[in-house]
């Protein structure tokens, strides 16, 4: 995300901006990790795979007919709303643990969301290709208009790579909805108990700091646009 933009020909000051941003992630990948790790070792007391747990609560859902396929890759775990298809990863497809339960579930709500034409899901996905475009012009534009003092560029860049942003903030309730949806079908249906429906929503709420601090690190990668654009223009 433009990280590595230069300010002058030394030590770019509004590199320092990024920081939190950055320690956050760190912090939030490494906390997922091992929140996941310490839940996988412990199994459910319903005896059931995390692949029939998807299953279930699709067909509970009227969706029966969706596919659940095996991914693979560490936590590649996502539904496709283009192809309909919710796809687990290695280790979690075929899992009885508590963590593998809960990603399962979590990715079943994103399919009852887009099933129920949930409103932030159905924007978000109708912008990804949008998104996707404008990211790489924004890097672009920015960088060819500062390199040619053409500031109607720069502003431009800066307006496209704002929809990364949006992107990101309307990213947020749509994860923690699934996450909400997912826990509470885990409760009704009895699959997980009190206790282990507590460690399903630690890995799901370790899951969500990490696009918290994905939106930061737009929020706080626009700001540093926008110094370094005015330090430009002065």
């Amino acid at each position: 995300m433009m990280s590595g933009l230069g300010y002058g020909y030394g030590f770019d000051p509004t590199f320092l901006i990024l920081i939190p941003a950055m320690l956050l992630s760190m912090w939030a990948s490494s906390r997922v990790n091992s929140t996941f790790k310490q839940y996988s070792q412990i199994q459910a007391h319903a005896n059931v795979t995390a692949d029939g747990v998807a299953k279930m609560l699709l067909t509970l859902n009227g969706m029966g007919n969706m596919p659940v396929y095996h991914v693979s890759g560490n936590l590649t775990d996502h539904y496709d709303p283009t192809k309909r298809t919710l796809n687990l990863s290695d280790p979690v497809y075929g899992s009885r643990s508590i963590a593998s339960i809960g990603v399962a579930a979590h990715e079943a709500g994103h399919a009852i969301q887009h099933n129920e034409n949930y409103s932030p899901l159905i924007i978000r996905n109708k912008i990804v290709p949008v998104v996707n475009l404008a990211t790489t012009a924004s890097q672009f534009l920015f960088i060819i208009g500062l390199m040619v003092a053409n500031f109607a560029l720069v502003d431009f860049g800066i307006l496209l790579f704002s929809a990364s942003l949006a992107f990101h903030l309307i990213t947020l309730p749509v994860e923690i909805n699934a996450s909400s949806r997912a826990l509470k079908l885990l409760e009704q249906t009895n699959t997980l108990n009190q206790s282990e429906l507590a460690g399903a929503k630690k890995v799901l709420t370790a899951a969500a700091w990490t696009y918290i601090a994905a939106a930061l690190t737009s929020v706080l990668t626009l700001v540093r646009l926008i110094l370094i654009r005015n330090s430009r223009k002065r």
